[in-house]
């Protein structure tokens, strides 16, 4: 196993002292971290807390989401955009609902398959609900590990994907994957800014 990366235990440290109160890290339930994830994408951070609480009182669990009535759910959604976001999360709440057990899949290639799930997506579910030794980058990840590590790359072509996903892969010191990509993610948000 490859010694850990010397910036985990600082960014472990500081996200234990900085980390915000967000509600689906309450509970971590896989429903509410795949939720959260699927209404933060494009949203800023306050609008999606928002968003997140009135979708949990409307829609508690996944099987009363995958029960919904589209019209509800894009009712619910009004004032995000990108309507096909909420599409696909009721599609995907169905198909989990049918073919899942009522359960967010704890496995990559069962998230993939999922309409409105990307690589991204799956990370952080995979990471944060399941604490699975995988890494989640996003936007902000990609600038703190591109600061951290001095990196020029493009992280839009093949080969940044692949070096990103390598340098936040490295981080991660096991069985420590939730902390330490929502470390890295919340550094990005919060300091390193854009």
């Amino acid at each position: 196993m490859p010694n850990p990366s010397p910036h985990s235990a600082p960014l472990l440290e500081w996200f234990a002292q900085a980390r915000r109160d967000l509600p689906w890290r309450a509970t971590l339930d896989p429903y509410h971290v795949w939720l959260s994830e699927v209404l933060l994408q494009q949203t800023q951070m306050e609008r999606g807390v928002a968003y997140f609480q009135r979708f949990v009182a409307r829609f508690p669990d996944l099987a009363s989401l995958a029960e919904a009535d589209e019209q509800d759910v894009l009712k619910l959604w009004e004032g995000l955009g990108y309507y096909g976001r909420a599409r696909n999360l009721l599609k995907a709440a169905r198909i989990m609902a049918a073919e899942h057990g009522g359960r967010v899949p704890d496995d990559h290639a069962a998230l993939r398959a999922l309409p409105g799930v990307g690589g991204y997506t799956a990370g952080a579910v995979l990471s944060i609900a399941y604490n699975r030794d995988v890494p989640a980058v996003d936007a902000n990840a990609e600038r703190v590990l591109a600061r951290l590590h001095d990196v020029e790359q493009s992280p839009r072509d093949a080969k940044g994907k692949r070096l990103f996903a390598r340098l936040a892969q490295e981080l991660i010191p096991p069985g420590r994957a939730r902390e330490i990509n929502q470390a890295v993610m919340e550094l990005g948000a919060l300091v390193c800014l854009p």
